[in-house]
């Protein structure tokens, strides 16, 4: 594959599709110099003393890791004096952060997970940062939590980092995903995968089997199905993979298919899920959706959800579309 860097990309496609307007190109290439520098970071481990508790809490009430804060911190810092973006929202902020008014104020809005899987920091497993981009309401004067609400079909821009062996950047904008590996040598994003697609069949799956005892009908349904093999009404077997970070497990999807599932179970009934819909589960299922897959909650496509809190939580079903329509069919039947 011609060697081509990720500016370069982004004018093109431009050119080709009319899709990235300047403004777009500088957001995602602003959000992709950050990935750069958590990657560093991260690369750093115990060396840059970022590892351990940080002794906090995020708005989830999950205890924040030092990593957590540094992430967001990138994040923040790097996006907000551009002039490509009007509020910024984060997993590990309570309230939205506007840009503040020493910086002109863009057309854009900007969601992250600033990392994604950080419980696997300390045991070095791949982790990564999720990103999704809303084009701001038409005459927005002052960014409030109401402007971000938005479904995930409004996305003009979506994708996420991967921090592990190599450091790549995957998204998309809504003319397929395309993939960037990071060169540590140059500092530059170069394309390694076009044009990422899923099969729609697979025989992997990732679920948190831990937690069967409490899962619903459908979902004990279908892994039961899986788990049968051969001799089984599926007639093959299946393999399960569980990384327990999102963005390592749908990195693998993407690259060769499987089902993501993070269902919904009694544990607490009154909660849709334990996934983030504004930060994971939306702009996931605009990348996977790309490529060629599909994402429901269970019972319908999660874009087309209208979200109505920042911090709103969604089941989960992710990956090959046959497999995806299969678990969706024994939830609405």
């Amino acid at each position: 594959m011609k060697r081509i860097s990720l500016t370069q990309h982004l004018v093109e496609e431009q050119r080709l599709h009319n899709t990235i307007p300047a403004e777009l190109r500088l957001l995602i290439e602003v959000v992709a110099r950050a990935c750069k520098t958590i990657s560093h970071a991260v690369g750093k481990g115990e060396l840059g003393d970022v590892m351990g508790s940080a002794g906090s809490e995020n708005v989830q009430g999950e205890v924040q890791k030092k990593l957590d804060v540094i992430s967001n911190e990138i994040l923040l810092l790097a996006n907000e004096w551009g002039g490509h973006l009007a509020a910024i929202a984060s997993e590990e902020m309570e309230a939205i952060y506007p840009i503040p008014n020493r910086y002109p104020m863009g057309e854009y809005l900007l969601l992250f997970d600033p990392l994604d899987g950080s419980s696997n920091i300390d045991v070095n497993v791949t982790i990564g940062t999720i990103f999704s981009v809303l084009k701001a309401p038409e005459g927005m004067k002052n960014p409030t939590e109401k402007d971000f609400l938005q479904p995930g079909s409004k996305q003009v821009a979506a994708g996420y980092a991967i921090y592990g062996p190599q450091t790549m950047l995957v998204f998309t904008t809504g003319n397929g995903v395309q993939g960037f590996t990071l060169d540590r040598e140059m500092g530059s994003w170069i394309m390694t995968e076009r044009d990422m697609h899923i099969p729609d069949d697979t025989s992997e799956f990732s679920i948190n089997a831990s937690n069967a005892r409490h899962w619903y009908p459908p979902v004990k349904r279908y892994v039961d199905e899986l788990l049968a093999g051969q001799t089984g009404p599926r007639g093959k077997d299946f393999n399960m993979r569980w990384i327990a970070s999102m963005v390592a497990d749908l990195h693998r999807i993407l690259t060769r298919g499987g089902i993501f599932m993070y269902p919904a179970d009694a544990r607490e009934p009154d909660k849709p899920g334990k996934l983030r819909l504004m930060y994971e589960a939306n702009p996931m299922a605009f990348v996977i959706e790309q490529a060629g897959g599909a994402a429901t909650d269970g019972k319908q496509r999660i874009m087309d959800i209208q979200p109505d809190k920042l911090h709103q939580r969604v089941a989960v079903f992710i990956g090959s579309k046959n497999e995806v329509e299969r678990v969706t069919q024994y939830h609405n039947t």
